[in-house]
This record gives structure tokens, sequence and C-alpha cells, in this order.
């Protein structure tokens, strides 16, 4: 069943990468709702290698400042919330839990290339449904590469298990700094039916 326009307005249509942030907190019950959607992601073998770190306090953000670029420095200071999204390196460790066979946390554990393909396919994948879960419950989403990833390891996961994947700033949009829609490529350029 298709969803409704609202839905699709809400999600892609009218969506827009935030740029500024209102003054306005989020509540950890809208972190843990939008998670409750992203954990349902499909990710093979039910692996879910995403770890979210949620920096909601000016202390937090701090710690985060040095390895932000210009560009994106002023925004994530003012962000209500900016999340670090990660990649568990072991996530395999939660196979029993997750996957009904016998055997998977072995057959990751002792393929090393296996395991980093299967987390960073997948751990990325997780944060793309991240956004989507934050704008299905009303939130604004301005995702992020410009910083220094090697200073976001040491500083936020020194033990090496966890590795940043990319940034999301998350609140209300200021919907005056906003910036309009570029153009898409359209179905011809970026798609092939055979």
């Amino acid at each position: 069943m298709k969803i409704d326009k609202n839905a699709l307005d809400q999600l892609f249509h009218e969506a827009r990468t935030a740029n500024g942030f209102l003054d306005q907190p989020v509540p950890e019950s809208l972190l843990r709702e939008a998670y409750a959607l992203a954990c349902l992601a499909p990710t093979s073998m039910n692996t879910q290698p995403t770890r979210y770190v949620f920096l909601t306090t000016p202390q937090a953000k701090e710690r985060l400042k040095p390895a932000l670029s210009p560009g994106n420095l002023d925004k994530t200071m003012a962000a209500p919330v900016t999340v670090i999204v990660a990649t568990d390196t072991r996530f395999y460790e939660h196979m029993p839990q997750v996957w009904h066979g016998a055997g998977a946390k072995e057959n990751f554990e002792n393929n090393p290339t296996l395991a980093t393909n299967t987390a960073n396919r997948n751990g990325t994948l997780g944060g793309a449904y991240f956004i989507l879960a934050a704008r299905a419950v009303g939130l604004d989403v301005g995702p992020m590469s410009g910083f220094d990833i090697a200073k976001v390891n040491a500083e936020f996961f020194p033990d090496g298990r966890y590795a940043t994947n990319f940034l999301i700033n998350l609140g209300f949009a200021d919907t005056s700094k906003e910036f309009a829609r570029n153009p898409r490529l359209a179905f011809e350029q970026a798609c092939t039916v055979l």
C-alpha cells in the first residue's frame, strides 16, 4: 500500500537538509521514537551494526568542536542535537541475539574482510534509515561529512570498537536558513532498466 501524500511530503518532497535550527529542545522521547523506527531497517543477516551517539549538551558539543570543518561549526554548535552515526566493528558479538541461525557470530568473527564490508555497508544503511525515521517523527535533519573522522574517533571511540561514519544535526529547522533544493538527476541519467 502506497503511503499518503502528506507522508511522502514529510519524508521526501518537502523535506530539506536543515542548515539551521530553532532554539527548541528535542526531547529524548523523540530520539527514542526515531531509533525505534530506524532499528527496523533491513540489514544483511539482521546485523544492525549502526550505533548512535546523541550529543545533547554544550559540554558534549565542545568535545566535537575541534573536529568540525569551518562551514559546519556554527550550525552544529547551535543544533539542539548532533548525532554521531557510527559502526560497531564487532557487531557480530550480538548475532546470537539478533539472528536465528547458529554460527553467524563465528562466520563474521573468522572472516575480517566480510565483517568489515558488512559493517560498513549496513552501518551506512542504518544511518540513512535514521534520517527517514527522524523526519517521520517530526524532526528536521542536517547530515554532514565535513569533519575530521580521526579526531571524532579519538575523542569518542578511543578503544576503536566503534568507527564514525557521518554526523547528523537534529532539531526543528529554521526555514529562513534553508537553501533551495538543488536539481536532481533524471531517471534516464541515473537509472538503467534491463
